[in-house]
């Protein structure tokens, strides 16, 4: 089991941009990460994945704009966010994955309004 904690979620004109952290309790070098992000009134969906094997997926909606990284010496997951639009308003939890088990965060909160 690994802990979760996201931060950096905020109020943000559109076009502007947003730096997301995930710090984990332990090294997550062995897990596939990823930030997910569930809109008003909308089912949670993957946004940005980042594997154990250096390959990276982002939904349609995200790529050109979204970046995900990690900081393996400071176990932590990061999303930056450029180019904001209020589409892109929702609640965004950071997951880490393997071996069949998935860890969540309790979500951070970007807000797009002009």
């Amino acid at each position: 089991q690994v802990q979760l904690v996201e931060s950096g979620g905020a109020v943000v004109r559109p076009g502007g941009s947003l730096k997301l952290s995930c710090a984990a309790s332990t090294s997550v070098s062995s897990y596939t990460v990823g930030w997910y992000r569930q809109p008003p009134g909308k089912v949670r969906e993957s946004t940005a994945i980042s594997t154990t094997w250096g390959e990276l997926w982002y939904s349609d909606s995200v790529k050109g704009r979204f970046t995900i990284s990690r900081d393996a010496a400071k176990n932590m997951v990061y999303l930056q966010m450029n180019n904001l639009t209020t589409a892109d308003t929702a609640i965004y939890y950071c997951n880490a994955m393997k071996s069949g088990s998935t860890n969540w965060g309790q979500g951070t909160q970007v807000t797009v309004s002009p």
